[in-house]
């Protein structure tokens, strides 16, 4: 079984010592493939146009966590996203780190800050905030334990409504209710036909007014005009973002200079070249043995 990784040479570096070590067979990039029926496996970000050229391929890994950038696969080729935990620990601290400064009032402390202005403004205590989480998957769950155990009342909506210790947890049907007790929103939602647009006018609406955005999830969720009208009429007073659409955000975007919005250049988390081969290895060890691969994506939900 050959793995066949396109990407940027530093990955592919370090991806061929890891496989060289573990004695796995691995080529990097299309042009030092000499036998394409040889390839079972494909590592990309994204994949090129004509996967048919490759006619034993199981499996496409993605290299970084998410796969709303991937293409409907061929029938028969199964869909997996690169688990790495230093990922979920390094968005799980974007994360807090969004949390506090919002919840602390930075962006209106670093705008007085930009005029030389010292006022200091009632502080909250955090047991005081609701937290609410779009978004249940593992990196959710780790951010609902932190906050929690900082004192934060936080609550998680998923699809599934599955339970999670230590969170309420509202179900499909139940996102009203759900955001009518946040104050705090974080989305960590994969992208879907169902998340797309879904932080919009309607959303914002179902908010306490005075409620604050921090979204690590993607771009194409969040309609930004919807959110700087939301946040003209008070009802969101800040928003810290990672993800925009478009990536990366244009030099003259208005959320660049308002000073109710923060923007990060979508530094959330990014994988680690060798936690990424490590899950590679994985990925094709499990296929040979037959057993379940992990990260396995169920393409019709897109996670």
């Amino acid at each position: 079984m050959t793995l066949l990784l396109l990407g940027p040479p530093e990955r592919g570096q370090v991806w061929g010592q890891v496989f060289e070590e573990a004695g796995e067979a691995m080529v990097f990039g299309e042009d030092a493939v000499d036998d394409p029926a040889a390839i079972v496996h494909l590592a990309c970000w994204n994949p090129p146009d004509d996967l048919g050229r490759y006619p034993n391929l199981k499996t496409v890994i993605s290299t970084g966590a998410g796969v709303d950038q991937m293409p409907p696969l061929p029938e028969g080729v199964a869909l997996v996203r690169t688990l790495a935990p230093s990922v979920d620990e390094m968005v799980r601290d974007w994360v807090l780190m969004a949390s506090l400064m919002l919840y602390r009032d930075m962006p209106r402390y670093l705008a007085q800050a930009a005029e030389g202005e010292w006022l200091a403004h009632p502080p909250q205590r955090a047991s005081a905030g609701r937290v609410g989480i779009l978004g249940l998957g593992r990196i959710g769950r780790a951010v609902g334990e932190v906050m929690a155990s900082l004192g934060f009342e936080v609550a998680g909506w998923s699809r599934s409504g599955a339970p999670v210790p230590g969170i309420e947890v509202y179900g499909q049907d139940e996102l009203e209710p759900f955001l009518a007790r946040t104050d705090l929103l974080i989305c960590l939602l994969p992208l879907t036909g169902q998340t797309r647009g879904l932080l919009s006018a309607s959303l914002f609406g179902m908010l306490p007014r005075g409620a604050a955005l921090i979204h690590a999830g993607r771009g194409a969720q969040l309609d930004m005009e919807a959110m700087r009208a939301a946040l003209d009429d008070g009802h969101l007073r800040a928003a810290m973002l990672d993800v925009t659409e478009p990536e990366p955000l244009p030099q003259d975007h208005w959320a660049w200079r308002d000073p109710r919005v923060i923007v990060t250049p979508h530094i959330g988390g990014q994988t680690d070249a060798e936690e990424g081969a490590g899950h590679a290895l994985a990925v094709i060890r499990a296929s040979r043995e037959g057993h379940d691969l992990p990260g396995l994506v169920d393409q019709n939900n897109g996670y």
